[in-house]
């Protein structure tokens, strides 16, 4: 028999867990040598900012100044420490106003102080401060630009890096002369340190010219705002960066280590399991149709999938991913030999809906049809939560507090 439902939901909360922002924040700074006699400062941006704040006040002696920075729906009052909500992902008036309440923090620390900056995903949008020129109009329509034009993370960054003065290093100028360490819950596939939140105390992910050039090999560098084109038009000669001790204490990859950790006979097959929702598909279904016989199979994958909007139906992309692979699978393994598969997304949340992602089975289409929905249907409307609702498989966790990208889980029987 392949893994229990109960059992794979236990194996997905162990990867979870392992991205918890308190416990890794407070297993940091275990580690993190702070001088008694310095004043200390404490900024958290991000998804998981409340949750990390809470653990450093917990760990260190009494800051100076803390300041929390997260979106509307995972603000909550920390104590000792002032929160701020503002938009994710298009920035608005909430989060220019703290913007500058972050810059002020940074530029109150002097030589002697440390300032510890707590990062998770969401960073970029939640935390604007344009450089000069710039309105907070320019840059949402920069980012609505972006987003609608289907580049990815990276891309997006570069190019928000050199509109803002906190990101790409800017915190470090800010902050200078004081020490600057940075602890990052990385909700990016590969973990590049200048990706996560747009990168606050790292080095631009490319220079002014190289964004340039992307942008107009992607058609989009005319349609830019004329100030963003003025800001972007400078020429790369930024002073070197002040130093960082920069600690990445949580991601996608340290999860699936913890999953293998708790269950012993599992293995990752893909710790990038990334583009098209449907070619994703293919690729759990080809690791289930490669499985020997005579042996279990407990396969891992680790990324974050896109989808193709073509109905308007409710869903996200694991629970699409889900529907997809009970489609697909009966193609892939022989009739009676059995699996389950989970998908989920780390934060509780896939897409606009109260669900983290799907658990299917060989028995998934069999509900969804006794229960009088049409699967190929559902699916083409892409209403993945109407047909996982159906045959009672949608995976419901409830918010998390992190978000370190999306976990699958794929179990065969011998």
């Amino acid at each position: 028999m392949p893994l229990s439902r109960p059992a794979m939901i236990a194996l997905f909360d162990e990867g979870v867990r392992a991205a918890d922002p308190g416990r890794a924040v407070t297993a940091a700074l275990r580690d993190l040598p702070l001088d008694p006699g310095a004043g200390l400062y404490l900024l958290a941006v991000g998804k998981a900012a409340d949750a990390m704040m809470r653990a450093a006040l917990d760990s260190l002696p009494l800051p100076r100044a803390a300041l929390v920075v997260t979106n509307y729906e995972n603000a909550a009052p920390v104590e000792g420490a002032q929160v701020m909500a503002s938009g994710h992902p298009v920035p608005d008036a909430n989060g220019l106003a703290a913007g500058q309440a972050a810059q002020a923090l940074l530029e109150n620390a002097g030589a002697g102080d440390t300032v510890l900056v707590l990062v998770s995903g969401g960073g970029s949008a939640l935390l604007p401060t344009p450089v000069d020129g710039i309105s907070l109009a320019d840059k949402a329509a920069v980012n609505t630009l972006l987003l609608g034009a289907g580049l990815d993370i990276t891309a997006m960054n570069a190019v928000r890096q050199h509109l803002s003065r906190l990101k790409g290093g800017g915190m470090l100028r800010a902050a200078a002369p004081a020490r600057v360490v940075a602890l990052i819950l990385s909700d990016v596939i590969g973990d590049d340190l200048r990706v996560i939140a747009s990168g606050p105390t790292v080095a631009p992910i490319m220079g002014r010219a190289d964004v340039r050039d992307m942008l107009r090999a992607q058609g989009l560098w005319d349609a830019l705002p004329e100030a963003a084109r003025t800001a972007l038009d400078r020429a790369d000669d930024d002073p070197p960066l002040p130093a960082a001790d920069n600690r990445l204490i949580g991601s996608n990859g340290m999860s699936l280590d913890a999953m293998m950790r708790a269950h012993p006979g599992a293995q990752v097959l893909s710790a990038a399991l990334t583009g098209d929702v449907a070619e994703a598909a293919d690729r759990i279904c080809a690791a289930a149709r490669a499985a020997p016989r005579g042996a279990p199979l407990l396969a891992l994958f680790g990324g974050e999938t896109t989808v193709t909007l073509r109905g308007r139906g409710r869903g996200g992309r694991n629970q699409e991913l889900a529907l997809r692979v009970a489609m697909a699978m009966p193609d892939a393994v022989p009739e009676g030999r059995d699996w389950r598969f989970l998908s989920g997304g780390t934060d509780g949340r896939d897409g606009p809906t109260d669900a983290a992602g799907g658990v299917t089975d060989a028995h998934t289409l069999a509900r969804i049809a006794a229960a009088g929905g049409d699967a190929e249907s559902l699916l083409a409307y892409n209403d993945s939560y109407r047909a996982l609702a159906l045959a009672g498989d949608l995976l419901q966790t409830g918010a998390t507090g992190t978000n370190v990208a999306d976990l699958q889980i794929l179990s065969v029987d011998p």
